[in-house]
């Protein structure tokens, strides 16, 4: 229960009562000498009687009495100053009137009137004012308990919110030691007698010169590297660190029930996203005819949206899920609704309807993002793996050779790189289907390379936010794990700006820095929630699934890549050499083996054609 004194408004009522009687009287007394009081009583008692029987229902009107006093702000002071001010004036004008018509007897001065509306609204504001200073001074008396003191991180809005509630609130038992701040303008300022006491990047320092329990970060829209270095820096000390969400996060729903921060993807990149240069791509994609398979999946339906900006001559969506590709077609057409927007839906792995699809749309640009993706699933579904990554691939990219389609670009994985699972060597072999494509026939057919998606179905990031939604735990395979990680946005702009590089045979692949390791991942995606890893959310080690690797690589040995018109794309050096023959007899094997559902062979096969891999089982 609340320490905070309440006073019950029928005594701010009765209060005001003996207030107004006060004024009236005080009133007289400032502007009458004392001998002359005697003979001016009578009116003062007359005016006595008019304020109470006008002043106290204007108060109600204005809603004084409806109001809780501890909480008074400016709001509150114009409310008063309105209510003194009416309640004033129509008293002055009873008793006007009643001196006009010559009810008072022996008369009055004037200019009390006046003194009456001054004194009014110093007694009447001044007592609602009088209940916030005891709430405030009977929260700072914690009866007994120990102080914690807190450092607030924002000395704006936000910032000076969380001050005035601590230094409300007794039950929080938090004292507010400072700010800090980057605006130079708000240095060695107060605000609510706090002081902004230094710049963000100052925080070790004055962990180390004062005593603070707590660090409260007051800017909601704080980027994801203040807000790890304020977690790392509070966790080598052993100190609480917590987020305070704006208003506007909490009435607009970013705030769910369940109290948890909306994390922004960018947050746990680790590195600033890679920006994207618009001056190519324009080029090679303004009133093109374009088709997208995979057109509803994280990456597909991200590229359309960005496709769409482009003002492409047709867009065509292929896709093998019904309800995927009608929620893209439905943005599309509510965003874009003079674009023409196409849906197909069929299987990469028909060729006969892949066929159809391209006589009739005639697509110049192709973006090939249709693919099974997750690793332990296609561990324990090697048919699938195959005939959807490298025999879907296959019957694309030889129907867009058939119809002499401009560009193509595949979107591969790191996974395909000296691949171990059979999702990576499935996606090594679809590359080498592009690749060869481009070689034989001298079109601009390129791959694209990138590491794991942040916030794409399926991936850590969703997963781990459930997991965090249930209450944890959070699972992890292994502690040691690292994987390369970008977000959707990136991976798009990668995939176009390589369409708009590729003159055929290219192997792109972005930047992406170091590696991160899953774990590091996970506790930041906590933090960032606004919990505590090990605390409030446990962390669990479930072992290696097959076909994971502890790390990933974006380089075969041996083979050197070099920088593009891009600063942060990167493409090999050479262009890989693929034995077109030995390519498609090993595809027409890999057919027949995954009709007959023969597993074994078709990782025998895989791993005889592919030597810088081998699929472990």
């Amino acid at each position: 229960m609340s320490s905070r004194p309440h006073v019950r408004n029928r005594f701010v009522l009765i209060g005001d009562l003996v207030l107004t009687v006060v004024s009236v009287l005080g009133s007289f007394a400032l502007r009458l000498d004392v001998s002359q009081l005697p003979f001016y009583f009578p009116a003062a008692l007359v005016m006595c009687a008019v304020a109470l029987l006008v002043k106290i229902p204007v108060y109600f009107f204005f809603g004084l009495y409806r109001r809780l006093w501890v909480y008074a702000s400016t709001n509150e002071l114009r409310l008063i100053t309105f209510a003194v001010i009416t309640a004033s004036v129509m008293t002055s004008g009873v008793m006007l009137l009643l001196i006009g018509f010559d009810l008072i007897k022996p008369g009055m001065p004037r200019s009390a009137l006046g003194i009456d509306w001054l004194i009014s609204l110093i007694l009447i504001g001044g007592s609602r004012f009088v209940l916030r200073i005891l709430a405030e001074q009977s929260a700072v008396q914690t009866n007994g308990k120990t102080h914690r003191h807190a450092l607030i991180l924002g000395a704006g809005d936000a910032g000076a919110l969380v001050v005035r509630e601590l230094q409300k609130t007794s039950q929080l038992n938090l004292i507010p030691v400072g700010f800090l701040d980057d605006d130079p303008a708000k240095q060695h300022h107060q605000i609510y007698g706090v002081s902004v006491i230094g710049k963000i990047d100052q925080l070790e320092k004055t962990l180390d010169t004062k005593q603070v329990d707590e660090v409260i970060i007051a800017i909601p829209a704080a980027p994801g590297r203040i807000i790890r270095l304020v977690n790392d820096v509070c966790r080598k000390r052993g100190i609480t660190s917590r987020i305070i969400p704006g208003f506007y996060e909490l009435i607009g729903g970013k705030v769910s029930v369940n109290r948890l921060r909306e994390v922004d993807i960018t947050d746990l990149l680790r590195r600033e996203p890679v920006k994207i240069d618009d001056r190519l791509i324009g080029s090679i994609l303004g009133g093109k005819r374009v088709l997208v398979t995979g057109a509803g999946g994280s990456i597909g339906s991200e590229l359309c949206r960005q496709i769409a900006r482009w003002n492409p001559g047709e867009l065509t969506l292929l896709g093998h899920g019904e309800n995927s590709i009608f929620d893209i077609l439905q943005e599309l057409k509510e965003n874009y609704p003079s674009l023409p927007v196409q849906a197909v839906i069929a299987d990469v792995r028909d060729p006969n309807r892949i066929e159809k699809t391209f006589k009739e749309h005639q697509p110049q640009v192709v973006f090939h993002a249709a693919a099974h993706k997750h690793v332990p699933l296609m561990e324990a579904n090697v048919e699938e793996a195959v005939t959807n990554n490298v025999l879907g691939t296959r019957n694309v990219v030889e129907t867009a050779s058939r119809h002499r389609v401009e560009r193509l670009v595949l979107i591969s994985t790191d996974k395909a790189v000296r691949p171990i699972n059979v999702m990576g060597a499935t996606k090594r072999l679809a590359e080498m289907i592009v690749l060869n494509a481009a070689q034989r026939n001298h079109l601009a057919y390129s791959v694209v390379r990138f590491g794991n998606v942040l916030g794409s179905r399926g991936s850590v990031v969703p997963t781990f936010k459930n997991q965090i939604a249930r209450g944890g735990p959070i699972t992890l395979t292994h502690p040691d794990m690292q994987r390369y990680f970008m977000i959707i946005p990136e991976a798009v702009h990668l995939v176009l700006q390589a369409a708009s590089m590729g003159a055929g045979g290219e192997v792109f692949m972005l930047n992406m820095g170091e590696q991160v390791r899953i774990l590091d991942l996970a506790e930041d995606l906590i933090r960032l929630s606004g919990l505590e890893p090990h605390r409030d959310i446990e962390i669990q080690f479930t072992g290696v699934r097959p076909g994971e690797k502890l790390r990933e690589d974006l380089f075969e040995d041996g083979v050197n890549f070099e920088r593009t018109e891009h600063s942060e794309i990167f493409r090999m050096s050479e262009e890989e050499q693929v034995d077109g023959d030995s390519l498609a007899h090993v595809l027409d094997q890999l057919a027949d083996l995954a009709l007959h559902s023969q597993t074994d062979d078709l990782i025998q096969t895989i791993n005889h054609f592919l030597p810088s891999g081998s699929v472990q089982r």
